[in-house]
């Protein structure tokens, strides 16, 4: 794939039953000046690892990189922007934790929390925590308001999402939307007092030893930070700084996207959540919770609480990932594929929109595809069933 000119780099983390089976960096964090794709020895193409229960864990490595004058390899701990596993990693977690400690309830409205959202639209007061988290608020998918430089920073954007109308009737249809977390991080940071940055901090990374997750990178990660694009309106190549212009609007910091994090780290959440909230002596919820927030929510929706199901016959997670599976993309190439039937998961993290023009997503589905089903087929103490 980085063969092809899919992105500079990209790095993988399978894990099963606990273990680790393979996690390994692939390319470099930039395109060499000449502008020739970087895939040195171990092209990315070529993962493909045996995930049975006896499989041992495969060394670290990187392939090699050519003259930047010398662009750093991609590793395991190589920080990429990860776009929209920002829903589910940061804000959903941190909403799934009040939740389960009794501090927000999912059918509380969003007007009780956010009074301005909803003064000017009677029609919004019906929108609930619940109807964020399915993407069923009837709010529109997204809207460029970042190039308005009047809107910058959290109230200008409630204000502004206040104003747009409504697509639909609140719980009538499923729109994935980015306001909808963006709302969410708001109600997030009113119940528990704290910045979404911070509860996430205190809450999930610290708890969990996520050292490589964070918004927005101190200077000290960013030679370990892969570039994601080149955006000459914002001074040039984006390495730490949010790709989504929304979230940069926002200071860097949204519900909907924003979070930086290597392949080592997201392997340490997805083992997380594959353990019912649990990592080692860690609990962060019980582990109903977590399989209640996992399951699809509406009918003829594949949508679950801040989380995605397989779904059709072009899912990312592949043909064989079990109906019970959850996962989420990124729109910077990432995605997180979790199956609790098999006890597998699969981080694929690159920075596909770093290329002459935008990667087209189609290439990008197909090869979030084909490494999740890779992964499925090497499981050998499992049956493979094609599931779409």
């Amino acid at each position: 794939a980085l063969g092809n000119r899919l992105a500079p780099g990209a790095a993988v983390a399978i894990g099963r039953h606990g273990r680790i089976v393979h996690m390994r960096g692939y390319g470099a964090l930039d395109w060499a000046p000449d502008s020739t794709a970087v895939a040195g020895a171990g092209s990315f193409s070529s993962v493909g690892t045996s995930s049975g229960a006896s499989a041992e864990s495969t060394p670290f490595a990187a392939a090699g990189a050519t003259a930047f004058p010398a662009p750093a390899p991609v590793t395991e701990s190589t920080l990429f922007d990860v776009a929209s596993l920002t829903k589910v990693v940061a804000t959903t977690t941190a909403a799934m934790i009040l939740e389960d400690r009794g501090l927000l309830a999912l059918d509380s409205t969003v007007g009780h929390f956010l009074p301005k959202f909803v003064a000017r639209d009677s029609m919004k007061r019906a929108i609930t925590v619940r109807h964020l988290l399915t993407h069923q608020g009837g709010l529109e998918a997204y809207a460029p308001l970042y190039l308005d430089s009047l809107v910058r920073g959290r109230e200008a954007y409630l204000d502004r999402i206040a104003e747009r109308p409504l697509r639909s009737a609140p719980g009538t249809a499923t729109v994935y939307s980015d306001w909808d977390m963006i709302l969410l991080q708001l109600v997030v940071e009113k119940v528990s007092g704290s910045p979404l940055e911070w509860f996430f901090e205190d809450h999930v990374a610290q708890p969990l030893g996520l050292r490589e997750t964070v918004f927005r990178p101190a200077p000290p990660l960013l030679p370990r930070t892969a570039a994601t694009a080149k955006d000459s309106t914002r001074g040039g190549i984006l390495r730490g700084v949010v790709h989504d212009g929304n979230a940069w609007a926002l200071g860097g910091v949204s519900g909907h996207a924003g979070l930086f994090s290597s392949a080592r780290d997201l392997a340490a959440f997805a083992h997380m959540m594959l353990s019912g909230g649990r990592l080692g002596a860690t609990s962060l919820v019980d582990p109903a919770t977590v399989a209640r927030w996992t399951a699809p929510q509406v009918d003829g929706s594949s949508r679950a609480l801040g989380w995605d199901t397989p779904s059709g016959d072009r899912s990312s997670a592949g043909r064989h990932f079990s109906q019970r599976s959850f996962g989420h993309t990124g729109f910077t190439g990432t995605s997180l594929w979790i199956d609790p039937e098999k006890g597998v998961f699969v981080v694929l993290l690159t920075n596909r929109v770093h290329s002459a023009g935008t990667t087209p997503a189609g290439q990008v589905l197909a090869l979030r595809a084909a490494v999740a089903d890779a992964v499925q087929a090497s499981i050998l103490d499992a049956p493979v069933i094609r599931w779409r």
